[in-house]
């Protein structure tokens, strides 16, 4: 009985912003170097349902497509999965045509057939030409009559290496509505549901999931399967290491699939990761892509890094950040047809192998940021890799419009970055690491940022406390760190109607229509850090009932090299919500200035004796037990 590997899926919501994951809405030429649009063949109103579409008469789609295309590269290299099999169950008249591409994204014609009437065709394809990248998909192309594809999948006849189930943990604070969506979502996909051992709902807010309408009717749909843990608030890693821990108990589950709340869910996703992880020769972490859920089309990254020298995350190159499949389809992208490994993959959607959790533990207890990452390089030093599988993905709530750099977390952005350095990092003392992070307080200063500097200052504090505290801490530092806003009147919004909103001298600054071209680097960003770090440590406080703001900027414009030369500036929220009155203050200035450069010296100058410290502590806070004394309240 073969296995399937991938359906052929289509969206169900009607939105015409999905289709180009789903199917190439458009054919295409080259054109003088450029790519023409010649015709648009495929639209949402040919989507008949989940499983079938519509090609109307004389026209032809493609499905080189995010969700429909088959990611050959992935698993030759990673499964025992040698051939792949399509099978396309149409009805109508006209031709299918295989297609393969290579690592550069030549696309060759791999096969043909023409069909009428109600037919089954199948198509066996070989798994052995795709060690540096590339793709299989197909065509249809209709004739003197509509041709619909009724279903399609792509299976083989491989044996799997593991047969146990999926659990999925989701952790969630105060998004009950989203939960519950999520939750109907795998309801209604029996499939999925065949495959799931246990789905543990981590909730750690104040807005209890149970209250929010609709649970009862998908609690009682999912039975026994949905099992909701409240607990105090421990971030994402308190939330996804109880999923972890809990997944350890289950005798049927081999996989644990974590999910962020905030997301929409392709539930086809899932099953393709669950199959991944099953043929997978050895254990592999298998991560979901995220895409934006304000802007469908819209690709967060493909394959992401920890650079070794600045230690600092992202994706392997810019051209993956924010990909648009409405400008560039898959066919037209060769950068997306090369095989591409990541060192982690993003816990808004992470399959993780019940495996890896037994042999290397739980999370770091850190609440946000860089447990995921770090999660990855410690799997990565055990020999255990992570696969980003293109045709995984969710929709996620972006960060576009948010600076989590300037709130609360720059707390945790500061301390969680070293402290995963420390364990990671294999470059003597740090690598570039502290002046990198030196240099993001600079510019955080002299754009009179100085709440997300103490909050770096603070973190820094915590790192040359050691690992010992950090479960005792794991509850305290988030809040900790929104206390310390009321210090920093940076951190108020004014918003529409505020009698108190301050009123620029020089008005609102126009706004930039391209890219701006005075971005200093090499020897005018030297020479610009020369002259603005003496002139603010000499510059006197802006008061607020002294001196108005020069100008209003709006966010995207407040570039970081511009700030710095004005006294006293507005700036746009990144959420839109309303402004924000930065002025200088020279003893804020001058103070954290000294305590961010001394602390970064006293951790450059006790590095080695740091890193053996919280490697040494590794196993036991990542481990059940401590993390137990946590959950239970210490």
């Amino acid at each position: 009985m073969p296995t399937t590997l991938q359906s052929i899926v289509f969206p169900l919501s009607q939105d015409p912003d999905v289709l180009p994951l789903y199917a190439d809405a458009e054919t295409w030429s080259k054109i003088g170097g450029r790519h023409v649009r010649l015709s648009e063949n495929a639209h949402i109103d040919n989507v008949i349902s989940r499983s079938s579409s519509r090609v109307r008469s004389g026209q032809r789609v493609s499905f080189a497509s995010y969700f429909n295309a088959f990611p050959a590269a992935y698993w030759q290299r990673w499964t025992v999965v040698d051939s792949v099999r399509l099978t396309l169950r149409t009805s109508g008249p006209g031709t299918i045509i295989i297609y393969r591409s290579n690592a550069g994204g030549v696309q060759q014609r791999v096969d043909s057939r023409p069909v009428t009437g109600s037919v089954e065709s199948v198509f066996e394809l070989p798994l052995t030409m795709f060690s540096d990248g590339g793709w299989y998909w197909f065509d249809l192309i209709a004739s003197t009559d509509d041709l619909v594809l009724e279903s399609g999948a792509w299976t083989t006849d491989a044996e799997p290496k593991l047969t146990g189930k999926l659990s999925l943990g989701m952790t969630t604070y105060n998004k009950p509505d989203y939960c519950v969506a999520t939750l109907a979502n795998i309801a209604e996909n029996p499939a999925l549901l065949a495959g799931i051992d246990r789905i543990f709902l981590v909730d750690q807010g104040t807005q209890k999931v149970r209250d929010e309408a609709g649970f009862d009717a998908v609690a009682a749909a999912l039975g026994e399967q949905l099992q909701v843990i409240e607990q105090g608030n421990l971030g994402g890693s308190g939330g996804f290491s109880r999923s972890m821990a809990e997944t350890l108990e289950r005798e049927d589950t081999d996989f644990l699939l974590l999910l962020d709340d905030d997301v929409e869910f392709e539930t086809e996703s899932a099953l393709r990761a669950l199959q991944f992880g099953r043929f997978s020769r050895e254990p592999v972490i298998v991560g979901g892509h995220m895409f934006d859920l304000l802007d469908k089309p819209v690709l967060h990254a493909w394959a992401e890094v920890v650079r070794p020298e600045p230690f600092m995350w992202g994706p392997s190159f810019e051209e993956q950040h924010r990909h648009d499949f409405r400008k560039r389809n898959l066919r037209q992208t060769k950068w997306m047809h090369a095989r591409l490994d990541a060192d982690y993959n993003g816990w808004w959607m992470c399959m993780i192998p019940k495996q890896i959790i037994a042999e290397i533990g739980l999370s770091l207890p850190v609440f946000i940021k860089w447990d995921d990452a770090e999660y990855g390089l410690r799997a990565k030093a055990a020999g255990y890799r992570t696969v980003s599988l293109p045709g995984v993905a969710l929709w996620h709530v972006s960060w576009l419009d948010k600076d989590d750099s300037q709130d609360w977390q720059a707390f945790f952005h500061t301390r969680n970055r070293i402290v995963a350095g420390l364990l990671h990092s294999d470059r003597p003392g740090s690598g570039k690491l502290l002046q990198n992070a030196g240099r993001q307080d600079l510019k955080k200063l002299l754009n009179m940022q100085y709440y997300a500097t103490q909050l770096a200052v603070d973190g820094m504090r915590s790192v040359l406390r050691g690992p010992a505290g950090m479960h005792d801490d794991i509850g305290k530092d988030m809040p900790a760190a929104r206390a310390r806003a009321k210090d920093f009147p940076e951190t108020h919004v004014y918003r529409p109607g505020d009698p108190e909103t301050p009123i620029a001298v020089g008005g609102r600054a126009l706004p930039l229509l391209e890219k701006p071209k005075d971005y200093p680097t090499g020897v005018k960003l030297a020479l610009f850090t020369l002259r603005l770090v003496p002139k603010h440590w000499r510059r006197e406080s802006a008061e607020a009932d002294q001196l108005a703001p020069d100008l209003e900027y709006s966010k995207r414009d407040a570039l970081w090299w511009r700030i710095p030369h004005h006294s006293s500036v507005i700036v746009g929220a990144a959420d839109g919500s309303g402004k924000m009155w930065y002025r200088h203050d020279k003893a804020k200035f001058r103070r954290l200035l000294r305590e961010s450069r001394s602390l970064s010296r006293k951790i450059a100058k006790d590095w080695d004796r740091l890193s053996a410290e919280y490697r040494a502590a590794l196993p036991q806070i990542t481990s059940v037990e401590e993390w137990r004394k946590t959950f239970d309240g210490r």
